[in-house]
């Protein structure tokens, strides 16, 4: 059974991602915990327990946990997957110490959560709570761009740098992914200068790990990941795509790089982190 957490502030963008998770899981035995962290726009947990005030914040999460609960009962009954659980949770911590507490008490397998939420600005892909998970939380994460409908996955992309390795056990979580959901996977090797390469060392792993399952493997050298990510989003019809992450690779050269507003709004398919050690 999949352990699978769900961030939501009831915004469309969260909502959207729940939906995408429950269809690309409508086959598989789950349980999804579903997290949700009031705004502490009034109140902060300290100030509420300091003035000895614990009605006003047991008030504040029993209102919180009756509409969550709403929320899931409606999600319960349009759904047709009868192996599936709900759990509801209700917390006032800082959001990434509350994942990863839950993570390690519930056995989290994936998070699931929108690009951005409520607070997050138009012209903002990826919103800090988003941005933050993925830096401060080790956990495969699943991030669903605002608005995108679901349809089942065929093809996943996984662009690689120079410094990706696909004897990891990130990608053999990833590995994992594409064997449950039946999907292809496109590999692109991204050096940015002409020097040496680990084809023949790619090629050997993919072909040892995906003896059942449908590859392609493409080197490209002397370009940098934001142009090879953006020709093939345009170029391909990628379901899904997928990064490894490692501290300071791609991803945070993703959200520094100059033109990174522009790949971001290229970027409008599924994305799967795996953390990378």
């Amino acid at each position: 059974m999949k352990h699978i957490l769900l961030l939501t502030d009831f915004s469309e963008s969260a909502k959207n991602a729940t939906n995408y998770a429950l269809q690309l899981f409508q086959d598989q035995a789950s349980c999804f915990y579903m997290l949700h962290i009031p705004q502490k726009s009034v109140y902060t947990t300290s100030d509420l327990m300091a003035a000895g005030t614990s009605s006003i914040y047991n008030s504040l999460v029993k209102k919180a946990k009756t509409k969550l609960d709403k929320y899931v009962k409606t999600l319960e009954s349009n759904s047709s997957n009868k192996k599936i659980s709900f759990e509801t949770i209700v917390d006032y911590d800082v959001l990434t110490d509350s994942v990863n507490q839950i993570i390690s008490s519930k056995k989290i397998d994936l998070i699931v959560m929108g690009t951005n939420g409520v607070t997050g600005a138009k012209e903002v892909v990826f919103g800090s709570n988003t941005i933050n998970v993925i830096r401060k939380v080790d956990c495969a994460t699943l991030v669903i761009p605002k608005g995108f409908q679901y349809k089942k996955p065929h093809t996943l992309f996984l662009p690689l740098d120079q410094t990706d390795s696909l004897n990891s056990k990130a990608f053999l979580k990833l590995l994992s992914y594409v064997k449950t959901f039946k999907t292809s996977l496109d590999v692109v090797r991204v050096i940015p200068q002409d020097e040496g390469t680990p084809e023949a060392q790619d090629q050997e792993h993919l072909k040892t790990n995906l003896k059942d399952t449908t590859f392609e493997y493409q080197l490209v050298k002397n370009k940098n990941i934001h142009e090879v990510v953006a020709q093939y989003l345009n170029k391909n019809k990628a379901d899904l795509m997928a990064l490894l992450v490692q501290k300071e690779t791609a991803f945070e050269r993703f959200l520094t790089a100059s033109d990174t507003k522009k790949i971001s709004d290229d970027l409008k398919v599924p994305l799967f982190i795996f953390h990378s050690h």
